[in-house]
């Protein structure tokens, strides 16, 4: 109300000055002078979005995230400041939701939000496969490491690994170790008291 008055109040004093500088102003029909016109109404601005959401798509892709993710334990696999992380270099196992499994060395960790993705290369039939995995796809059941890379990674894609010099090659062997070791250590410590029982038996008899 204030600023309306005041800008009334500025331009009746310039209509006055206006019409005593030229007295055929007042001879003017009324629609010829636009300084006798009702002033526009102003209407305040509507209230923005962005004050309340300042950045949309990274809260939508955090809701999405946590929504695939809800424990977090995905994004601490891959969070570089996390010491037992997954990096590129290492040979990763996936485990996908119909029992299929793929391994391989990991060549890249493309981190794109609800898109990240790594990308694993092995050889089946002795013919080189790469693969890409998105780490929150519903089909990813498991990401486990199965052999890290015994020095650090100077590159962020290791692309070079496939040249013929670098290639690791087949890498089921590999993941045949690591899958034998897991099943001793889950059935090592019932057979070893199987077995104990087994000899206590038979002392007794004797």
């Amino acid at each position: 109300m204030l600023e309306e008055e005041s800008i009334a109040r500025a331009r009746a004093q310039s209509l006055t000055a206006w019409k005593a500088k030229d007295a055929r102003v007042q001879r003017l029909p009324t629609k010829y002078t636009p300084f006798d016109k009702p002033l526009p109404k102003i209407y305040p601005a509507p209230p923005s979005e962005r004050n309340r959401c300042k950045e949309p798509l990274k809260t939508v892709q955090d809701s999405h995230i946590q929504f695939l993710d809800p424990d977090g334990s995905r994004r601490r696999f891959f969070d570089p400041d996390n010491p037992d992380s997954a990096k590129v270099g290492d040979i990763l196992l996936v485990r996908l939701k119909g029992g299929d499994t793929f391994a391989g060395a990991c060549l890249s960790i493309k981190k794109r939000g609800t898109d990240t993705a790594i990308l694993l290369r092995n050889q089946l039939t002795r013919v080189a496969v790469e693969m890409w995995y998105k780490i929150f796809s519903p089909n990813v059941t498991g990401i486990e490491v199965v052999q890290r890379k015994a020095k650090r990674a100077r590159r962020a894609r290791l692309y070079y690994m496939r040249t013929p010099k670098h290639d690791l090659g087949s890498v089921d062997n590999i993941v045949r170790s690591y899958q034998r070791q897991r099943l001793a250590l889950r059935t090592g410590g019932s057979k070893g008291r199987d077995a104990n029982a087994g000899k206590r038996k038979h002392a007794k008899s004797k």
